[in-house]
């Protein structure tokens, strides 16, 4: 498996998930960096759900449109709050894509936010 990168956008399998959690496989950005993402299997993601009105005023969300390179296939939202910890080497179902320099930067502020970095 090749090292996986921040800003790839990968299916991942969430499940099994409690609660609010959420689950079943679905694309997540990584978001963890390089070098941890190249030394330990353990990665950081953001999982990305469909798009709505309501979501789509949620500070911790980010708006993704379908990209050929981004490899969604609807408008969807990167959900910010529920950023969490995977073993890829289990989890990881496939690579789609990545985002842009841009999009990272608007998924950063809103980690920054959730997190209470500022």
């Amino acid at each position: 498996m090749s090292t996986l990168r921040r800003g790839q956008i990968v299916d991942v399998n969430l499940d099994p998930t409690l609660g609010s959690e959420t689950g079943k496989v679905r694309p997540c950005v990584v978001v963890s960096n390089d070098v941890y993402n190249a030394r330990v299997p353990i990665i950081q993601v953001t999982p990305i759900t469909a798009w709505n009105e309501k979501k789509g005023r949620i500070v911790s969300n980010v708006a993704l449109d379908p990209t050929p390179t981004n490899g969604l296939t609807k408008r969807s939202v990167a959900d910010c709050l529920q950023t969490r910890p995977i073993d890829s080497r289990h989890r990881l179902v496939q690579i789609r894509g990545k985002l842009s320099a841009d999009q990272m930067r608007e998924i950063d502020q809103a980690l920054k936010i959730v997190f209470a970095l500022d």
